[in-house]
């Protein structure tokens, strides 16, 4: 009897698009063009959903890639993101976005990060704009960009913050990136969004380089107990996507990319395990993300407190 496999379902937006449940995220840290190989491999797997960003520097070969794919653009869904550099300037940095993609319209145009920095220093916060003023100006991208754009939404927003930017906007966001997986769960935040009508996606759903969780005894276990070539990162990802979150894992491998587009249905005692993680702090309840520093308890020049994370980020214990 083979597992249970499947392939990605979609969700909704509140714009009423629909938009796969795993894609490619399109960061590399170490040659911002090097996901090229995953994104070719991506289009013939079978992948529609690609995410990039401003800050990855590579909008320009993303879209040049996808374009060359000769996927018809009414099939893709592809989301890009405003630099913490840009939150004066939406319009200009929107414009500028759109035609590094060479693409006729983006689907998603997400504020990467609640706090603006000051030109060259992701350190050094600009305080002179809030959030909430940042979206008003995408609000306005969906008259002054018909067409261009298809739907806002927002990245790294807490609970906390995401609470006080609903109490001003006259546009729900319709998605919210975070970083959210087994040993960071932000199942509080999730379930807000998901009854608020906002998608949730996983950015680095799998961890990141030498991540703990592909090693993790009670993912490998589940894993094993489906057999049938499961491997831990289908297991990773599936669990995402059965509590109804977006997954975006980034690889240039293409065997990985072809794993990666795998799900498999997890059962309720396995679902259980993976919950369970949560309940060991010490160990496994954890942000992964190396931009969150947890000598200073800051990220990209903003607290822990301001960004609105209950639980201090820290860094995974070394082996």
């Amino acid at each position: 009897m083979s597992a249970d496999t499947y392939s990605p379902p979609h969700a909704t937006l509140n714009t009423g698009a629909k938009v796969s449940m795993v894609a490619l995220g399109c960061f590399n840290d170490k040659d911002p063009n090097g996901i090229v190989p995953g994104i070719e491999a991506a289009t013939k797997v079978g992948y529609t959903h690609f995410d990039t960003a401003t800050f990855y520097q590579n909008e320009n070969a993303v879209g040049a890639t996808l374009r060359a794919s000769r996927i018809p653009r009414e099939s893709l869904f592809v989301t890009t993101k405003l630099s913490n550099f840009d939150h004066h300037r939406v319009e200009e940095a929107f414009d500028k976005s759109l035609n590094e993609l060479g693409l006729d319209y983006i689907d998603m145009y997400l504020m990467h990060w609640p706090q603006a920095n000051k030109d060259g220093d992701f350190f050094a916060t600009d305080d002179t704009i809030s959030f909430v003023d940042t979206w008003r100006q995408m609000e306005k991208l969906l008259d002054s960009r018909a067409g261009k754009v298809k739907a806002i939404g927002v990245s790294n927003f807490s609970l906390k913050n995401l609470t006080e930017l609903l109490k001003y906007a006259r546009i729900v966001p319709a998605m919210n990136q975070i970083e959210t997986h087994p040993y960071n769960q932000d199942r509080e935040l999730v379930q807000f969004c998901q009854d608020k009508g906002i998608v949730v996606s996983a950015y680095s759903p799998l961890g990141f380089a030498n991540s703990p969780m592909l090693q993790d005894q009670d993912i490998v276990s589940v894993a094993e107990e489906l057999g049938h070539g499961i491997t831990p990162a289908n297991v990773l990802l599936s669990w995402n996507v059965q509590r109804g979150v977006v997954v975006l894992p980034k690889s240039s491998h293409a065997e990985r990319v072809k794993e990666n587009f795998r799900l498999v249905r997890l059962n309720a005692a396995q679902v259980q395990k993976i919950d369970n993680i949560s309940n060991d702090p010490k160990r496994r309840h954890q942000r992964l993300c190396t931009l969150y520093d947890s000598k200073t308890n800051t990220c990209l020049g903003w607290t822990y407190e301001q960004l609105g994370w209950e639980i201090p980020p820290v860094k995974p214990a070394l082996s």
